[in-house]
């Protein structure tokens, strides 16, 4: 047997384990049998050592700074690919042919609209509902509509459900935007690719002519393309998690979600933008680095560092140079925020403290300008990420469900509550 093993020592006992090779990237030691042979559990609080299950969707190396979809770098996807090719090899596998795009855009596009009883649903919310709130209720809603496509042991529902969400997801996004603003809904336009339908339907208007600006469509396909997946977040685990109860695909996206809400997750880049907004010009900066670096201060600079990178998020040179793009196209030469971005930029690439805590600029330090910039409210910018990381999701899902080994996930715990104690009737307690 040429597989490598691992020793593992516990007192008296000694027990070999498995230790598996991927294709690239670290080993992981198969505990599989930890607790039959010893009695022990692991303990890895936040699974910083944890590889939850074996995927063949997406690689970070956050040591080198690589992203990679199905082994393709991201830095080459967002230059010369657009979001629904990327859509396409990340359900798929594979890049496809002109033929199998053609085909896969005409299906997208042909489930863009939803059922029109579901516009009920928008008015049954308060108008100053958050759009992360709407979001989370209507998309778990979809499997109250669409009973054709919840048997998740049928490989075709499955694939349905998969189009099927990819293709609302900007309408339903859109329309949680337009209500949290009052104005009317725009239906989609299938004659636009994926992000200018997107614009189009959040910024056009019944009484006037609405023409999507190229450059900033192609910037909003780039986002979506940065945002697609990233291996198994917070949001991503959640999924799976969900899904491996055999929940219907609607409800695990919803969970997902419900996961990105979080500040630490999806609304990294919203509390970025806040945080330049607080700083609010160049001469206040030194106050602010300042503050970061008193450990006794609560201050913490948003959008640097990384929990997977160590070294430059490669997501964030991409989304850097979109930056620009967009104010240039619009004309914003004299941005104060991004000035105050610009230089708190070059700090920390060249202060000694965040370079040796590897304190990079991450994507939500240019993203929330990017998108502020396009008429974007801070609400909206976790949407917008959902609204991207569905692919990833329904992909990991889809692997998940197709997986023969999988199992419901049911972690375990390090219990240090009460030892067994017999219960003591209310007149006796004291």
């Amino acid at each position: 047997m040429n597989e490598k093993q691992a020793k593992l020592t516990l007192g008296e006992t000694e027990i070999s384990l498995p230790v598996h090779e991927g294709s690239i990237g670290p080993d992981v030691i198969d505990i599989t049998n930890l607790y039959k042979e010893t009695h022990c559990f692991t303990y890895d609080p936040g699974f910083t050592s944890t590889g939850a299950c074996s995927s063949e969707i997406t690689y970070i190396d956050g040591d080198e700074g690589t992203l990679l979809y199905r082994g393709y770098p991201i830095e080459q996807l967002a230059d010369q690919g657009d979001f629904l090719e990327s859509c396409y090899l990340l359900l798929y596998g594979e890049l496809p042919t002109f033929a199998q795009k053609e085909n896969f855009v005409h299906r997208i596009t042909y489930h863009t609209m939803i059922h029109e009883q579901m516009m009920r649903f928008f008015s049954g919310f308060r108008r100053d509902a958050h759009p992360m709130a709407v979001m989370v209720g209507t998309v778990g809603a979809l499997s109250a509509f669409y009973h054709d496509s919840l048997d998740i042991a049928d490989p075709h529902q499955r694939m349905v459900a998969s189009l099927r969400m990819i293709a609302k997801m900007p309408t339903i996004a859109a329309m949680a935007f337009k209500y949290s603003i009052g104005q009317p809904f725009v239906y989609p336009r299938n004659d636009l690719d994926y992000a200018a339908n997107f614009l189009h339907m959040c910024f056009a208007v019944p009484c006037e002519e609405y023409k999507v600006n190229p450059v900033l469509a192609r910037a909003m396909d780039r986002i979506f393309i940065l945002h697609a997946d990233h291996e198994q977040n917070a949001s991503t685990s959640t999924v799976r998690l969900a899904g491996s109860s055999g929940a219907n695909p609607f409800a695990c996206i919803a969970a997902g979600i419900a996961c990105l809400w979080g500040p630490a997750h999806g609304g990294a880049n919203e509390a970025a933008l806040n945080m330049l907004h607080e700083i609010g010009s160049v001469d206040r900066i030194p106050e602010y680095i300042k503050r970061a670096k008193d450990k006794n201060d609560p201050f913490r600079l948003m959008g640097f560092g990384h929990r997977v990178y160590k070294n430059y998020d490669p997501r964030a040179r991409i989304m850097q140079k979109t930056t620009h793009e967009v104010l240039g196209e619009l004309g914003i030469k004299d941005d104060p925020l991004l000035e105050v971005a610009m230089e708190l930029e070059r700090i920390a690439l060249s202060d000694e403290y965040f370079v040796d805590k590897k304190l990079y600029p991450n994507i939500d330090f240019y993203s929330g300008i990017t998108l502020r910039a396009l008429g974007f409210p801070t609400t909206m910018f976790t949407v917008l990420f959902a609204l991207a990381r569905t692919v990833g999701w329904i992909a990991q899902w889809k692997e998940m469900v197709e997986d023969p080994s999988q199992k419901i996930g049911r972690p375990r715990q390090l219990y240090t509550g009460a030892p067994k104690r017999d219960y003591v009737s209310i007149s006796q307690r004291r």
